[in-house]
This record gives structure tokens, sequence and C-alpha cells, in this order.
């Protein structure tokens, strides 16, 4: 032991790894958990490999923790299969070790923003499989802080973008590839509405925040965007212009052509429900953790030069 307190992340997605670099960066002894036992971190890292929907596997993963976070994300199309066990299983772990529990949602549980900016106080409308998922989720972390078993604080994210973000992200896979070989960028829904995008090593330095700040548990917060929301289409327009491109050459994929492919796509099919995030104004307001926690965001064009610079010097980025 080296006096540091000891965190546990469940997870080495985008996400998780985001929060290993903000922990990392404190200094924090950190232990990851996967069901691989593997993951690409420095060799001074601990990575457990097991059946995260197992208590008693990840009760023993988060012995002596301080600090445990949630940033398991099944398969889109086993979210409504697998995620409630994930999650219970996690609350156990970090009951059983009396750590706080800091985890991570997004904002599916709101439903549609109605031409409102989506805040922490905002009721859960949402009609969708997923959406109704997270919302009972959500109101089970919400009741474990409440009844004293657990210190939980959530951290929600819209849409992300960022180092690892890949194919999972918008502005990923889709468009910087696209935009550095000057061909053809492809988007979903309406480019030309206003879209919050939270970069990824801002959702880690506010998930690290969560952890430490004794603020921060029976809270829901919104990790940190921009306050200044652009459009799709300004944000590839940047990545087109910091790729060096004279000219933005961007698409969207209609709906119907995402029904077709859903026909023989899962993970297609899961997305469409969802698609009212990309047809009318989605914006994400992150105002709480910046004026009561002091965590801010990235600029937008500094964000998408550091994710540009990542897939510089590695293009499977």
């Amino acid at each position: 032991m080296n006096g540091k307190s000891q965190h546990v992340i469940f997870g080495t997605g985008a996400i998780g790894l985001a929060t290993l670099d903000a922990l990392r960066r404190r200094g924090e002894r950190v232990r990851l958990v996967n069901r691989s036992g593997t993951a690409p971190v420095p060799d001074d890292v601990e990575v457990l490999g097991g059946d995260a929907s197992d208590p008693a596997f990840t009760t023993a993963a988060a012995r002596g923790a301080q600090v445990v976070y949630q940033t398991l994300n099944p398969p889109y199309p086993k979210w409504v299969e697998l995620f409630p066990a994930l999650q219970a299983s996690v609350l156990a772990a970090a009951q059983a070790s009396g750590a706080r529990l800091v985890s991570m949602e997004n904002v599916y549980m709101y439903g549609r923003p109605n031409g409102q900016p989506l805040t922490e106080t905002r009721p859960y409308a949402a009609d969708t499989k997923k959406g109704t998922l997270r919302a009972r989720m959500a109101r089970e972390l919400q009741a474990a802080h409440a009844a004293g078993n657990v210190q939980v604080a959530t951290g929600r994210a819209s849409d992300y973008f960022g180092p690892r973000g890949g194919a999972q992200s918008m502005l990923g896979d889709r468009v910087i590839p696209a935009a550095l070989n000057n061909k053809t960028a492809t988007v979903l829904g309406d480019p030309d509405q206003p879209h919050t995008y939270t970069y990824l090593p801002d959702i880690g330095e506010g998930l690290a925040t969560l952890g430490e700040h004794p603020d921060a548990p029976g809270e829901v917060w919104h990790l940190p965007n921009d306050p200044h929301t652009q459009t799709t289409r300004q944000l590839v327009d940047t990545i087109y212009r910091l790729a060096g491109q004279p000219k933005t050459k961007l698409r969207s994929t209609p709906m119907l052509l995402l029904r077709a492919l859903g026909i023989t796509n899962p993970t297609v099919r899961e997305l469409l429900e969802l698609q009212y995030e990309f047809q009318e104004p989605f914006i994400v307001d992150s105002t709480k953790i910046a004026t009561k926690l002091d965590v801010h965001a990235t600029p937008l064009d500094q964000a998408l030069a550091n994710t540009l610079a990542t897939y510089h010097a590695n293009p499977a980025s």
C-alpha cells in the first residue's frame, strides 16, 4: 500500500480508460475490471477478468476499494437483457466494500427535449425501450443512496467523442478518417441541428471528481459540455479545417436507409428508437458541475484538435 486510495473501475471501454487517465493524473492507485483480464494500459495497472454480472466476483474485485466506478456498457442489442444485472452486481460490490459508487449514465431517461435544454432536474419522460430501462436503473441507484446503503454519485453525458471513441462516436470513425483522406463523412440525422457532444477526457475528469468531491454523492451531475453548443455540421466543418481540407464533404444517412439496415443489423435496429436525438435541437446543460464542483469542459475546437491528433498518431484510434 502506498497510502493512496484504491479506485476500482468496472469497464475498460473509452469511458473507463478516460477515467483511468484522470485518476492516474492524480497519482491514484487503480484496478480495472473487465471480462478478459486484459486492456491497453500501462504494465503497472492491475486488470482483473471475470463476469461482472456475478456479485461474488464483483465483490472480490472491489475488495479494499474506496471508490468504485461503473462504466460498463453491454452491446446495444443486449442492453435490456444484460444491463440490470451488471448494475446490481457492481452496486452490491460497492456496498460490500463500503466504497462510494460513481455511476456513468447517458441521458436516454429524459426522452425528447421538446425544445428545452436537458438539465439534472428534468423529469424522466422517455417512452423508448432503452430510455425506460435507464430511468428504472437510475431510480434504483437513487433509492440505494437514499436508504443509506451506499454513497452514489451519478455522472451523465451526451454522445461522446475523443481519444478511443472509434466507431462508437458520431465524430469518430465516421468522420475523422474521411476528413484526413478528403473523402465524404457520414453522420446520422439532421446535421444542422444543435447537438451536445461530450469530450471523453472531460468525462473521465468529471467522473474522477465525483469520486473525490465531498458534495458529489446523492446528486446527478451532467458531465462537462462546452456551453456554446454547435451543430453537427459546424463540428464536422472544424474537423475538415483542422485536417487541412479546403471543403467539408458530408452526407446524412436517410432514415429509410437506417430502417432497411436495421432489418439485418441488430445494432442499427436498436439505434432507430433514439433517432429523435439527431432530428431536433439536443442540448445537455452542464452548468451545475461547472458552478458547484468547478469542473469545466475543454473548448470544442481544442477537443476536436486533440481528437484529430490521436488519429494522426494511430489511424485505428
